[in-house]
């Protein structure tokens, strides 16, 4: 049987779609009875699952699919509407709980599809290949060789290019989460509570150990001074140029939060080169670097040069704090597999979704602000918690009282989000349909058709936000029509 790919979608049989998570077998969990090729994981589930067809567990495309149409809607509306943007540094807004939302979900779905690993080599070269692919289509769409809507243009200078970004961090989650699964957990039978917490006690030592790393790491490099490089336009009608000066940025200092001296800045600094780190950082949205704060803009006088700083909210130590997110979410998947019954999943992820929530703002109180580029502790806690909450709401409307009509949307979606993610996030397609206009690059079918919805609705930020919610109820009917023909993006 061909490999199960489980990206930001997967198969589409499979009851559990999630990024770039594969195996020599199809996984349908809870969607049919074990039989000798296919048993079940233990003792305890095999009797329920011989005396009964478990049902499908949509509950997870939908919260796939919800989380691909909210960054739709935060990345292309979140220009017009800046309160759904993300927040300029620290703080959470509606945008900054979609990145965790993926992760949180993939870790869901690694602990599906890897609950029965007949060879942990094969499974563990697999689960590598995956990630590698995730990482370099993120290169490609995110590394700067597109150059999205509104420039008919492509390319990039190898010595500026960008290695991490968005799908690179999914690759990393996933590869470190899958790792985990294969190779940290033992075979013990779960038919109890301390059964079930010594079958995962590795996987979540491995969690804290990367918690411990991350917070050690943050609070104890010292930032020294630092230079990076900016161009100053220097030209005039006879001479047009671009001087390139150097910039310094005063630290000298442990444990800042900041944007200009912390420490996740300085390990991708040292380890990456500023010249690949993302160009374009959210911090120039705050008040010391725009007059138009929260929203993007002109310098305010006397700004500070870290303002033009580069800073990558996809970096490294970010990523590794992130992949935290994953392990929380693997949490969530041991319990849809050990706990046979609605009430016990539920209430399980109730307590762990509210424990996660109260550390969160514990931690703030204790000093640690919520902050997405630095992907801080108690951020991470947070937006766990608030996934783990969405996964139950979810999982009780879709999949306990079966009310899916009106999310059969965001289902197809999710069963597709991976063609979603790449055509539609990153502005593969409609850069396409840019390509072709009528005498100037302006009279094209994508801003013809946001400028016609500003002009009915007498209003840029309104004609915008109708513009955004047409664009995800294209994609989700395009992902049904994918679904219903049998294509699925495979990686």
């Amino acid at each position: 049987m061909d490999a199960t790919v489980v990206s930001i979608a997967g198969e589409g049989d499979d009851s559990a779609r999630l990024p770039l998570v594969a195996r020599t077998e199809e996984i349908h969990p809870y969607a049919e009875p074990p039989s000798p090729q296919r048993p079940p994981l233990d003792a305890a589930a095999a009797q329920p699952e011989q005396q009964r067809k478990p049902q499908r567990l949509a509950s997870l495309d939908v919260f796939r699919g919800f989380t691909v149409a909210m960054m739709i809607l935060v990345d292309d509306a979140g220009g017009a509407w800046p309160g759904i943007n993300h927040s300029p540094w620290f703080r959470v807004t509606v945008a900054d709980f979609v990145m965790p939302a993926f992760l949180f979900i993939i870790g869901v779905s690694a602990a599906l599809v890897f609950k029965k690993i007949p060879n942990k080599t094969a499974a563990t070269k697999k689960a590598a290949v995956r990630a590698i692919k995730l990482f370099i289509l993120g290169v490609i769409l995110q590394g700067g060789y597109i150059h999205g809507r509104h420039k008919l243009t492509y390319g990039v200078d190898l010595d500026q290019i960008r290695w991490l970004g968005v799908l690179q961090r999914i690759a990393i989650g996933y590869f470190l989460a899958a790792i985990s699964e294969i190779w940290l957990i033992n075979n013990n039978l779960v038919d109890s509570h301390i059964s079930f917490v010594k079958k995962y006690f590795m996987e979540w030592i491995m969690a804290m150990l990367i918690t411990v790393l991350y917070v050690a790491l943050v609070f104890g490099l010292y930032v020294s001074n630092w230079e990076f490089k900016v161009k100053v336009n220097n030209s005039t009608l006879s001479s047009p140029s671009n001087l390139v000066k150097m910039k310094t940025i005063h630290c000298g200092v442990r444990g800042s939060l900041g944007p200009p001296c912390n420490a996740v800045g300085l390990v991708d600094r040292v380890l990456l080169g500023a010249n690949h780190l993302y160009k374009n950082p959210v911090y120039k949205r705050t008040k010391e670097c725009s007059i138009n704060s929260p929203d993007y803009g002109p310098l305010p006088p006397n700004a500070p040069d870290w303002c033009l700083a580069p800073f990558d909210p996809e970096g490294l130590l970010s990523s590794l704090m992130a992949a935290v997110t994953c392990f929380v979410g693997l949490h969530f998947g041991h319990v849809l597999i050990h706990c046979k019954n609605h009430s016990q999943r539920m209430l399980f992820w109730l307590l762990a979704s509210t424990v996660l929530t109260i550390s969160a703002f514990l931690l703030q109180l204790l000093g640690m602000p919520f902050s997405k580029p630095l992907y801080t502790v108690s951020y991470m806690l947070l937006t766990a918690g608030v996934s783990g909450f969405l996964l139950l709401l979810l999982y009780y409307i879709v999949d306990v009282i079966h009310i899916k009509k009106p999310f059969i949307l965001f289902q197809w979606m999710g069963m597709n989000a991976l063609i979603v993610y790449v055509l539609a996030a990153c502005e593969l397609f409609p850069t396409l349909i840019q390509g072709f206009y009528w005498r100037s690059p302006e009279n094209n079918l994508v801003d013809i058709t946001e400028s016609l919805l500003q002009a009915i609705f007498h209003s840029k930020r309104w004609g915008t936000l109708a513009f955004v919610l047409l664009e995800i109820v294209f994609w989700c009917l395009a992902a049904g029509f994918l679904h219903m023909k049998g294509v699925y993006l495979k990686l």
